[in-house]
């Protein structure tokens, strides 16, 4: 064995380096999707009534823009989930929230990180194609009746509006004191510096 072998063994330079920290990331990821998952279950009742969470579309936007749109999905579908089964809450918190987490995430990386894009990405697959999906699962699977496919659009839009709006102003504060860029950058997502 020479010297340089023995080396490689014992120090396993850039590489290792590089392997811990993608762990690293990978953990403050995961702990803060669990961070995003409680704190959603836990503000969903305020503003709330049927067909309307604003406190839900705030969280979708939230962790679209620091996760991307495949954490935000699965973030929106574990709230969903939790919510009906131990709040009782009907189909609506998994149609009302899974469109809009996935579409403000996706638009938002396709903006190049606009946050006025993850907004409307939210009211667009929420406020509209969320709404929509929404009828023919309380409809037919729920069983409710006289619902008609745009009757839950108003209240979608103004539940994705009010949480949109307060997400838009944290997030621009966030992102205007460089909070934002830097915890994009410890969570190893793609950062988007909107100030250069």
């Amino acid at each position: 064995m020479t010297l340089h072998g023995l080396r490689d063994r014992r120090m396993p330079g850039i590489f290792g380096g590089v392997k811990k920290m993608e762990k690293e990331n990978h953990v403050l990821r995961l702990v803060f999707l669990a961070m995003m998952i409680g704190l959603g279950v836990v503000i969903s009742p305020i503003l709330r009534i049927e067909g309307m969470c604003p406190m839900a579309h705030l969280i979708n936007i939230i962790c679209s823009v620091f996760m991307g749109p495949w954490y935000s999905l699965l973030c929106a579908t574990l709230i969903g989930i939790i919510r009906m089964v131990l709040m009782g809450i009907p189909p609506l918190a998994l149609t009302g929230a899974v469109f809009g987490a996935a579409l403000s995430g996706i638009l938002y990386r396709a903006s190049g990180g606009r946050i006025l894009a993850a907004v409307l990405g939210e009211v667009i697959g929420t406020g509209l194609i969320g709404a929509v999906v929404s009828y023919p699962v309380m409809e037919f699977l729920y069983g409710r009746t006289g619902l008609s496919w745009m009757y839950y659009v108003p209240s979608f839009i103004c539940g994705t509006l009010i949480g949109g709006s307060i997400a838009f102003a944290l997030l621009t504060v966030l992102s205007r004191n460089g909070t934002l860029r830097e915890f994009q950058r410890k969570l190893g997502i793609q950062v988007y510096d909107r100030r250069a």
